[in-house]
């Protein structure tokens, strides 16, 4: 990873793309938060909000078209990656990280909720409604399309589900550190036997081991920054690329750390700086040779901030 550049873009969505093996991506699905909004850098709950709901997008239409909407839990809170969709594009899984507080509407407090989309439906609907762990936010499903992790962000733990067909079935949890750890994003290795999960509170990315649909937590953790959150995992195995939020309070600089897969037990070998704060975005390229990172770079302040930039930006590293 030697070389940083930017320019200013827009903030991402919280997406997740499906691709059917050997194939280019057919859909994106797209969870949209309707309970907040971001007044003058200030999250607020909206009066008697709408629904939140997932759209189904269509990548080969030109220009890309929303097909249809579901109606499911989703929160904008946590990594960017809270949907994933299965090898087939047969389901999506949504995570909800955070509701509105019943007992005051003008707050919020974590939620737990994994919504079931059934994609081939007509139109596509929720088949079902399961229990993660508080503030259930990043979610991945191994390539095989049998296992889905989630990261409760709140527990400091994973929530482990079997994919079955159309059914998905909680199996498990994961301990690894507690609320004191937290957690953040999972990714799992192409090859299924070893996921990575990050650890917001303590600084921390824990590897997991995987058989079947037995998870087990490795004891071995890893140090990449201060508050890594994203994780991507390179297409051929080899390394790991995770980003950091440490100056989203602050407004310094955060930092992309690579993660050697290879190595005998994996370690963080580089870590680099990116060109604003918050890089809470980032994803790697199919051929492993490009790392994409959207940088909220102050977007998400009031605009009285020394820190506040109207857009936030990207940062690529090869």
């Amino acid at each position: 990873m030697t070389r940083l550049k930017g320019a200013a873009v827009a903030a991402a969505l919280v997406v997740g793309v499906g691709l059917a093996p050997g194939a280019e991506a057919q859909i994106a699905v797209s969870a949209n938060d309707n309970k907040v909004v971001n007044v003058n850098g200030t999250v607020k709950v909206v009066p008697n909000p709408p629904p939140d709901t997932v759209a189904i997008i269509d990548l080969n239409a030109s220009p890309p078209r929303v097909i249809a909407e579901v109606q499911a839990p989703n929160s904008v809170v946590g990594p960017p990656l809270s949907v994933a969709i299965t090898p087939d594009e047969g389901l999506a899984l949504v995570t909800a990280s955070n509701k509105v507080n019943p007992s005051d509407l003008t707050k919020q407090m974590p939620d737990n909720r994994l919504s079931v989309i059934d994609l081939k439906a007509s139109p596509p609907k929720v088949i079902a409604t399961l229990e993660a762990g508080k503030a259930a936010a990043g979610i991945a499903i191994n390539r095989q399309g049998t296992l889905a992790l989630v990261s409760n962000i709140v527990d400091g733990t994973v929530s482990v589900f079997a994919i079955q067909g159309k059914t998905v079935r909680p199996v498990g949890t994961v301990e690894f550190g507690g609320e004191k750890a937290g957690g953040g994003m999972v990714a799992i290795t192409p090859d299924g036997k070893t996921a990575l999960v990050s650890r917001g509170n303590d600084n921390r990315i824990s590897i997991l081991s995987i058989d079947g649909t037995k998870v087990e937590y490795t004891k071995r953790d890893m140090i990449a920054g201060v508050r890594p959150i994203v994780l991507d995992i390179a297409s051929n195995g080899n390394f790991a690329v995770v980003g950091s939020l440490a100056g989203s309070a602050t407004g310094d600089h955060d930092s992309v750390s690579l993660i050697d897969l290879t190595a005998k037990p994996p370690r963080v070998v580089d870590t680099i700086g990116v060109l604003g704060s918050t890089a809470e975005g980032l994803k790697i390229s199919p051929d492993g040779s490009v790392v994409a990172v959207v940088v909220h770079n102050g977007s998400n302040r009031a605009k009285e901030s020394p820190f506040y930039n109207d857009a936030g930006r990207p940062s690529w590293s090869a």
